[in-house]
């Protein structure tokens, strides 16, 4: 079995699956990450978000922990709504190139707390402190497309 295994999978390998491991660090990241700006802005369970008549009567520091609660949740469920495609490119494309898949894994891992810091401490309005950690998206896009290639090459051998 083990040498089945090392026919089929490069030796290289194991950094795409230290990049995998690392959005899990990630992930448990953004969980405590969200959990200090909930207890900030005095959000109790199980309301998932500071509604806009809270925001609108509180007062200008109440406010300003609301809505950087409220940005950290959003940043916290982008990564949720992207880790599962990310994890299934990084798996598919580092079958063909393992180390660019895993550099670009660990982009897509710094840029997702770069991305979830500016986002919820910038203070920007709408939103605009997220683009600070944007190269996750580029990192994303290039791991979709090698993934593609990669299956449809496993698929023409």
């Amino acid at each position: 079995m083990v040498e089945l295994v090392k026919n089929l999978i490069p030796a290289e390998y194991g950094y795409v699956l230290g990049a995998v491991v690392s959005t899990f660090f990630v992930n448990a990241w953004h969980g405590g990450h969200v959990g200090s700006f909930r207890k900030a802005a005095k959000i109790p369970y199980p309301f998932e978000y500071a509604s806009y008549e809270q925001i609108q009567t509180a007062s200008p520091a109440s406010k300003k922990a609301m809505l950087a609660f409220n940005s950290a949740q959003r940043a916290h469920q982008n990564f949720g709504e992207n880790h599962p495609t990310v994890m299934g490119t990084l798996l598919i494309s580092g079958l063909r190139w393992p180390v660019a898949t895993a550099i670009l894994g660990a982009v897509w891992s710094v840029n997702r707390v770069v991305y979830a810091v500016g986002y919820s401490n910038s203070g920007e309005e709408g939103g605009k402190g997220r683009y600070y950690g944007a190269a996750w998206m580029l990192a994303h896009y290039a791991l979709i497309i090698m993934s593609g290639i990669s299956a449809y090459k496993i698929a023409m051998a």
